[in-house]
């Protein structure tokens, strides 16, 4: 089987655009809803990549899909935090669809990567 690097995981270079696509976002907005909104949405967007990077780097596969897990439930958190951010008027509804839309392609990518991990090697 074909040996990966971590950047070249398409779920991985997904979730790594994504987090700056929210960043150059958020960084944009008053005071009040960075400090809360935008703190949380930021960080929970950021955890998509970063818990990737983290189980990939682990010695066991189950470690790895457990990161995976992680990283999937910050999917949603972040969903949450985006319906938040339109319904308060943060972001556009044209904005709200895109990244709805990117984060259901990453979801997706992630349950494939995760149902692959163990099947193949992925070791660095």
């Amino acid at each position: 089987m074909k040996q990966y690097r971590l950047e070249e995981l398409e779920v991985y270079q997904l979730s790594m655009e994504f987090g700056e696509n929210i960043w150059d976002i958020a960084i944009n907005w008053s005071f009040l809803a960075q400090d809360t909104i935008g703190k949380q949405m930021i960080r929970s967007s950021d955890s998509i990549a970063a818990n990737i990077a983290e189980g990939y780097g682990r010695f066991h596969y189950k470690e790895n899909k457990q990161f995976c897990y992680y990283s999937r439930g910050s999917v949603l958190e972040t969903k949450t935090w985006l319906r938040k951010a339109n319904s308060r008027k943060l972001i556009t509804e044209d904005q709200h669809s895109l990244f709805i839309t990117k984060l259901e392609t990453i979801h997706i990518k992630l349950n494939a990567y995760i149902k692959s991990i163990g099947k193949q090697s992925l070791v660095p």
